[in-house]
């Protein structure tokens, strides 16, 4: 369900008292979600907020290429013996996780679905769009005031390129932890799951312990220094990779280049600014071996969801063409990957198999 538009914040936190009332009290509830600032800011929160209330909640975070729907992340699940699954900033399909476990999603993007049985407290096409940690903040104020925790809904509005959409928690969190503070902290907290290890473990361990965002930015523990080192090596990779010329069709961009880190996303949105009449397509062979991942980004004001939609190749999975209007991408295995280039007019952009 998409939150009541009138009042997505009590909406919210009825949903979750929904969820909790069909989850036994001593139950483990996995806390599943994705690797970035929002997606790890919406964990923190919610396990938090869980055990903080009594409850036993275990996060677990997705991993390079991987998403709740693989058999191997089910399996990581399964192992908890949950009797209550929430599925953060990860999408919304059709098929459950897990078949009949109690479930409540917490996210923000298009829907390619609906998961029968399922909660869903959805932000899109809300105006403005919440981003999934501060959906999950809002859900939270069920169990007590979660007034504490409001610096990581600050992470997920930031992460997300939400700060101007002017949501009061915002305000309130720039004004009680600085906003430069929380603005560095999102720089750190989102490096680690763009680099080659993808192990988003270090800041998940300091957002689950962190009173505030000075705790990941003057940090000195292992789990500081690991962010830091991190983000060096995702400016490297960018460095290396904003050198690449694009090659051009019609009204699309192509930037094609190998590389362990996850950084199309950060390509995609730097050519952005200097390709303003195309849409931009960043391409990396080199994340995963035998896939092609690529993130499409355009300041021509095109919906890139429908863009993707319209050539989308035979053989496309449910990787591909996910998130939101203006800011999508995918990965398809490189033989469904030269064919979508070619159809759109780039055969050269075409890859080794």
């Amino acid at each position: 369900m998409t939150l009541n538009p009138a009042d997505p914040r009590t909406a919210a936190a009825t949903g979750m008292a929904s969820f909790l009332a069909d989850v036994a009290p001593d139950a483990t509830i996995a806390v599943a979600a994705h690797f970035d600032a929002d997606g790890l800011a919406a964990a923190a929160i919610l396990t938090r907020a869980l055990r903080n209330a009594g409850r036993i909640a275990e996060p677990v975070i997705v991993g390079k290429a991987q998403t709740p729907w693989d058999e191997d992340f089910g399996d990581r699940l399964r192992r908890l013996n949950p009797g209550g699954l929430i599925l953060a900033d990860l999408g919304t399909r059709a098929e459950p996780v897990l078949a009949d476990v109690s479930t409540l999603i917490v996210d923000h993007h298009r829907p390619t679905g609906t998961s029968p049985g399922a909660i869903t407290l959805s932000g899109h096409n809300l105006d403005p769009e919440p981003t999934s940690a501060l959906i999950a903040w809002w859900a939270t104020t069920a169990l007590g005031d979660q007034g504490d925790l409001l610096w990581l809904a600050a992470l997920g509005l930031i992460g997300d390129m939400a700060e101007t959409a002017g949501f009061p928690e915002l305000a309130e969190a720039q004004t009680r932890w600085g906003k430069t503070a929380l603005r560095d902290a999102v720089s750190l907290v989102n490096a680690p799951r763009r680099t080659a290890a993808a192990d988003a473990g270090p800041a998940l361990s300091l957002l689950l312990a962190g009173e505030g965002p000075k705790a990941i930015t003057k940090g000195e523990g292992a789990d500081a220094r690991a962010l830091v080192a991190a983000k060096a090596q995702v400016r490297d990779a960018v460095e290396a990779a904003r050198r690449v010329p694009p090659r051009i069709a019609g009204d699309v961009a192509l930037l094609l280049f190998a590389s362990p880190c996850q950084i199309h996303p950060l390509i995609a949105q730097q050519w952005r600014g200097r390709l303003r009449d195309k849409i931009v397509i960043a391409a990396n062979s080199g994340y995963r071996p035998g896939w092609v991942h690529f993130a499409a980004r355009s300041a021509t004001g095109r919906d890139l969801l429908a863009f993707l939609a319209e050539h989308r190749p035979d053989g496309a999975d449910g990787r591909y063409g996910n998130g939101h209007a203006q800011a999508t991408g995918g990965a398809l295995p490189v033989e469904i990957w030269n064919r979508f280039v070619s159809g759109l007019g780039l055969p050269e952009g075409q890859v080794p198999a």
